[in-house]
């Protein structure tokens, strides 16, 4: 009989396994000394099993981390070391003989506590890093989680396919990572931001319901929530319109969320917001609705104000019910947080019993506007109320959902326990860049405009509104969905109207406004997020702790030496000369 590494993983062996005979490999957890007596926990993929060692010399060289096999006889732990937490915690292996297979050499930290190490080592030692019991869970839970979505895919009629890696560069909003030919020097293969226009393209050759688990590429700065790889479970369907795909997701998310979580998971269907109302009410597009605040606009009421820097202002409020006992500290607090984050200020005032104000703002008020703020917003006794104003809606949208979530943070009103999930629908095909100083895509530029609105030059572009909506889970983008536009003039225009020519839009898509002349399906998808369903099943606040070898936030992977430096000679085979910055 060949000699094996092993019998059995160590999380097989049980109480009806006393006296067997059986061999064992795997890490040395740990080397524990009970005076005289050694004991070992193996530790491999499955499971940890103790070893009894009652001839120390026998370890000798053997240090934490090594890789070793051990034969042995299975007997019955003493009682004072059964360990119940262990599906093997009633056995150990009295030890017979072992054989180092890797010996391990001084660790940079020990694996059990990695994740209390920086961030820089524990990702340039990642397959140490795995070791450590929870982040082995993370990346054991993605591969289940994957399983789950591929069996449900084809459940509905899903057809996989997987789409080129390597294509062509495309104005898609993100930067796009690029490739350099070696035979045709002077041009450059892209990483695709996503699989658009294959899945269209799918479409139009008669795939009815595509989907694949797509690697996706954007040259972007990374995040907590972003990194420059990441993947979607991408999905396209024909004959479809807005609310079928939405069902679809909705099955998807409310599945796979009951599915590896214990949380609350809202029922199906989930709450529709207007991207109007999203901004209004919650001062983003990706509103957390576990934070039961909520933002009012109190332009109107305090229009004709005394109080400079409110007027010609978009002010909004956030009223909040029971904390105007909170200490003047707590109040500083929260003025610190708006300079934090770029605002001059935040005001903010105290409804008293006798239904007067307290508060730095209150004497810039007149009886009138007092009476009004009280009736129309709802104010209580011991209600406080924050303005915040800038004179220009998108900024006070963003100052004001930033001053929502932290107020909804400090006071603890948001609930851990759920996953609230929503729909928000009827975005604007185009916004306004302050930065640029022009107009983009709102979201996708294949998106269709409501019927509407598909003579853009009738419009302001801000007022054009697309079927395309997001599905959007405590505060993370989760999806973007849309029926696709399958008019080419109206492309064509929509990508006039941000900039481009219309010859060089036609270059860049010539796949696309080729195969559309050939007759193209009515169609629309969607594609989850993976890595942010894995983030918040996990309860991680942190993208790379979901997935197996991420780069750092920098997006360097120091482990293996990425970006990296092109020889010489390979820089020639590709045509490249770097020209080094002054």
């Amino acid at each position: 009989m060949k000699e094996k590494f092993r019998t059995h993983t160590c999380n097989d062996l049980t109480i009806s396994d006393l006296g067997k005979e059986v061999v064992l490999s795997g890490f040395v957890s740990s080397i524990r000394d009970h005076g005289g007596v050694k004991f070992i926990d193996l530790r491999d993929n499955y499971g940890i099993t103790q070893i009894v060692v009652h001839d120390e010399t026998i370890l000798k060289g053997i240090s934490k981390e090594s890789v070793i096999k051990v034969e042995g006889k299975v007997i019955k732990r003493d009682e004072e070391t059964i360990n119940e937490k262990l599906k093997t915690g009633l056995i150990e292996l009295e030890l017979k003989k072992i054989t180092l297979l890797s010996k391990a050499s001084l660790l940079p930290f020990e694996t059990e506590k990695s994740k209390d190490v920086k961030e820089e080592v524990r990702l340039k030692y990642r397959y140490l890093d795995m070791r450590n019991n929870k982040v082995n869970k993370n990346i054991k839970l993605r591969s289940d989680v994957l399983h789950f979505l591929r069996n449900k895919m084809y459940d509905l009629g899903f057809t996989e396919v997987q789409t080129p890696i390597l294509t062509a560069s495309s104005p898609e909003g993100a930067r796009d990572f690029v490739v350099p030919s070696r035979l045709y020097k002077g041009k450059f293969y892209a990483l695709p931001q996503a699989p658009q226009i294959y899945k269209e393209l799918l479409m139009v050759g008669g795939f009815d319901k595509y989907f694949q688990i797509a690697p996706c590429f954007r040259d972007e700065d990374s995040r907590s929530d972003r990194t420059l790889e990441f993947y979607q479970l991408d999905l396209e369907m024909s004959y479809v319109k807005e609310e079928d795909i939405i069902k679809i997701g909705e099955d998807i998310f409310y599945d796979v969320f009951t599915k590896f979580t214990d949380k609350e998971v809202s029922k199906k269907p989930f709450r529709q917001i207007t991207y109007k109302d999203s901004m209004n009410f919650y001062g983003t597009d990706k509103p957390d609705l576990r934070n039961p605040l909520i933002i009012k606009d109190a332009s109107e009421v305090l229009k004709n104000t005394s109080f400079r820097p409110f007027r010609d202002s978009i002010i909004k409020v956030i009223v909040v019910d029971n904390i105007g006992d909170k200490s003047n500290s707590w109040f500083n607090e929260v003025v610190e947080y708006a300079n934090k984050i770029g605002m001059p200020g935040i005001g903010y005032i105290t409804l008293m019993e006798d239904n007067t104000f307290k508060g730095p703002i209150d004497k810039f008020l007149s009886d009138e506007e007092r009476e009004k703020l009280i009736k129309e917003f709802d104010m209580k006794t011991n209600s406080v109320m924050f303005f915040i104003a800038n004179k220009k809606l998108k900024t006070a949208q963003k100052f004001s959902g930033l001053i929502r979530t932290y107020l909804g943070e400090k006071l603890e009103l948001i609930d851990n326990n759920k996953l609230e999930l929503c729909i928000v629908k009827d975005f604007p095909m185009f916004e306004y860049d302050e930065k640029e100083k022009k107009y983009d895509f709102c979201h996708n530029p294949f998106s269709k405009p409501c019927e509407k609105y598909k003579d853009y030059d009738k419009f302001d572009l801000e007022d054009i509104i697309a079927h395309q909506f997001d599905f959007v889970c405590n505060g993370f983008e989760m999806s973007s969905g849309a029926i696709r536009n399958t008019n080419l003039d109206l492309i064509t225009k929509g990508f006039v109207k941000v900039g481009y020519k219309s010859d060089i839009i036609e270059k860049r898509f010539s796949s696309l406004f080729t195969a559309f002349k050939y007759g193209v399906p009515p169609h629309g998808g969607m594609a989850p997020g993976i890595d942010r369903i894995l983030m918040l099943i996990l309860d991680e606040t942190n993208l790379r702790e979901v997935q197996a070898f991420p780069p750092n936030a920098s997006g360097i992977d120091q482990m293996m030496g990425s970006p990296s430096i092109l020889d010489s000679k390979q820089l020639d085979e590709l045509g490249i000369k770097i020209v080094e910055e002054d």
